[in-house]
């Protein structure tokens, strides 16, 4: 795991404001080969969440190469339907086999339901890295979608 590409997401995180709201600002780092290969971040309300938009743009996208992919995200990926598909199973179905998330949903709807999908599927999830600097920028915007 590597700050430097955490970090990186909470950046691009803070591009999806204020066109998200009232959806959290979230982030996505694709790494692969300690390279970054792809940046997303939540769009406007029914658009891609970050993780999507990631993939999106990734040169191999959905139905390339995902191996050693490391998705890093801000926010633990959604596991309902909304007015998107639940993000968890996107990276599931994409192939993403390591996800590394600064910190758990606190809305209730999710709230360990994401970790817990990608992980019944194979899926190694680190959570915790770079927290403190997540959660003090996200808190304010949680709990509103």
């Amino acid at each position: 795991m590597n700050q430097q590409y955490m970090l990186q997401a909470l950046e691009a995180s803070r591009q999806a404001l204020p066109d998200c709201q009232p959806n959290p600002p979230v982030g996505c780092v694709l790494v692969k080969n300690d390279k970054v290969v792809s940046v997303g971040y939540t769009q406007k309300v029914g658009g891609n969440h970050a993780e999507v938009e990631a993939l999106n743009s990734y040169d191999d996208g959905l139905d390339g190469e995902m191996e050693g992919v490391t998705a890093y995200v801000t926010l633990e990926p959604c596991s309902f339907v909304g007015r998107t598909p639940a993000c968890a199973n996107t990276l599931v179905k994409a192939g993403v086999k390591h996800v590394v998330v600064a910190m758990l949903d606190p809305d209730p709807r999710n709230n360990g339901r994401g970790v817990a999908i990608l992980e019944s599927h194979g899926v190694k999830v680190d959570v915790g890295l770079c927290q403190a600097q997540v959660s003090a920028f996200l808190t304010p915007y949680l709990g509103k979608s």
